[in-house]
């Protein structure tokens, strides 16, 4: 027995690789430790048929070795975390669905974009995020929740699963306890929650419960400190017993399959280290342990779990639980049905899938306060706040793609506006701010395109020295933005910054042209 649980430790585990197509890193993984998911980014990523015959190929190449199904995962949860990006519909941001106002638009949009993700090979959906965005400082989350409480979230986070569900893919809640009250990005460092239990349990749970009761199929865990929970403040939720087994398995009565979240992050490789995380978070409950980068922290984990299952410090009925529900979960209709999978997805970006996603896009467009629009006989000044750093969150598409950059210049060209542009950073250094407030200078009509300015000192600076008589404002991320500039001509907030979200602000900003 011990002999057949070392075999099928690597079942257990979800990983990254860098390539267009299967390389002797994920080949290596598969084959010789095999792995039981991989998880794709950008950088697998060029058109749908190439990440359909990846896909297809790295199924044929674990069927050699293997009768289990490889799970085939990607954070496509829309708006800025697309992933997957050319040539599928363009899904609007979580947040911007209860602007639009439409849960039934909420459900259908998602079970649009499980299917498409479904007829490209990818059969696990890491989404929807159910975290409450009820902190406005949060870097991590924002767009990314469906709402600032917690009814909102449970109204269209379960649209949006019951959409995913009814696609046919494997549905990912995340980030269990709840990622929305932090200010810090977990990516790079270990945020905490400070609340009692009535409270989380009111608020942050509550989305979650949600999700169990309609029978989500994985969850995944927070590296957030829970103190009303597990009283360690080193220990994240990802490494905590008290929280994935005594709250998640026991008080609340789940399940279904428990995935953590990148162990590679700040929060865990900086903390307890990638492998030993690998180990902690197995014994807290976890099923399916994810590193999505470097093949020398996924050999290393790997090992670390062997050895931990070879000296009983991992107990052999904690490995034989989790195996179950890895397999439980590849009884998904998207896992088993790979061999029978068209090699050229033939559904996507139907007349009917654009037309609803951009419906809502331009239904969720919010304009704040007193609005003028452009005028077509001015020239305008246009600055352009835009993500050059890459994250797991922010992947801008800056690859080998060649997509659309987030700016308005061409659409408000093409609307007939004489239009140059100033494009800065996000992390807008001295220089940066210094040069744009120089290119404003003397304009009369100046668009300054924010990208999460509340957190970014020198983006405030900068609407700061903008004349509010010839500025209009508009939000690439969060819509709080929108507030630092109050007396301008014009604010307008689509919760993001990807050509179609922008479509609809440019529209209203020429209103008038």
């Amino acid at each position: 027995m011990q002999a057949t649980m070392q075999h099928n430790i690597g079942q257990l585990f979800m990983v990254g690789f860098d390539a267009l197509e299967p390389n002797e890193h994920i080949i290596g993984l598969i084959r010789e430790r095999r792995i039981g998911g991989v998880i794709l980014f950008r950088r697998n990523v060029h058109t749908p048929a190439q990440v359909s015959r990846l896909c297809q190929r790295l199924q044929e190449i674990n069927a050699e070795v293997s009768d289990q199904p490889l799970l085939i995962a990607l954070d496509q949860e829309g708006g800025m975390v697309m992933r997957i990006e050319q040539g599928v519909t363009p899904i609007p941001a979580a947040m911007a669905f209860q602007a639009a106002g439409s849960v039934d638009d909420c459900r259908q949009v998602n079970f649009i974009n499980g299917d498409e993700m479904r007829q490209i090979g990818i059969n696990m959906l890491l989404a929807p995020v159910l975290d409450v965005n009820n902190n406005r400082l949060n870097p991590i989350i924002g767009v990314r929740a469906y709402g600032e409480d917690a009814d909102t979230v449970v109204r269209y986070g379960m649209a949006a699963l019951r959409g995913q569900q009814e696609a046919g893919v494997i549905v990912t809640a995340k980030h269990f306890p709840g990622h929305g009250d932090t200010a810090v990005d977990s990516h790079y460092s270990m945020a905490l929650v400070p609340h009692d239990l009535e409270r989380l349990r009111a608020v942050e749970l509550a989305p979650f419960r949600a999700a169990i009761a309609a029978g989500v199929d994985a969850i995944m865990t927070a590296h957030v400190a829970f103190p009303a929970i597990e009283p360690d403040p080193a220990v994240p939720a990802t490494l905590s017993r008290a929280v994935l087994t005594g709250l998640l398995r026991e008080e609340m009565a789940y399940q279904g399959a428990i995935i953590s979240d990148c162990l590679e992050m700040g929060a865990i490789a900086d903390g307890v280290g990638v492998a030993p995380g690998a180990v902690a978070t197995l014994q807290a409950g976890c099923d399916i342990v994810l590193i999505s980068h470097r093949e020398e922290q996924q050999r290393a984990a790997l090992a670390a779990v062997s050895a931990a299952v070879a000296q009983g410090t991992i107990a052999a009925q904690r490995i034989e639980e989790a195996l179950a529900r890895v397999r439980r979960l590849k009884q998904a209709r998207a896992v088993g049905g790979w061999r029978e999978r068209a090699a050229i997805p033939g559904g996507l970006m139907t007349a009917g899938s654009m037309a609803l996603a951009k419906k809502v896009q331009k239904a969720a467009l919010l304009v704040q306060g007193a609005f003028r629009p452009l005028d077509p006989a001015l020239p305008v000044r246009l600055i352009t706040v835009e993500v050059r750093s890459r994250s797991e969150v922010d992947e801008v598409a800056n690859g080998r793609n060649n997509e659309a950059r987030s700016s308005m210049l061409p659409a408000l060209r093409q609307a007939g506006l004489d239009v140059t542009e100033y494009a800065m950073s996000a992390e807008a250094s001295d220089a940066e701010v210094a040069a744009a407030i120089a290119f404003a200078d003397g304009a009369q009509q100046i668009v300054v395109q924010t990208y999460n300015a509340m957190l970014v000192e020198n983006q405030r600076r900068l609407l700061a020295a903008m004349p509010v008589d010839k500025l209009w404002v508009v939000a690439g991320r969060l819509p709080y933005d929108l507030d630092l500039a109050p007396q301008a001509q014009g604010r307008l907030a689509a919760f993001g910054c990807r050509p179609a979200a922008l479509e609809p602000v440019v529209e209203r900003l020429t209103q008038a042209a």
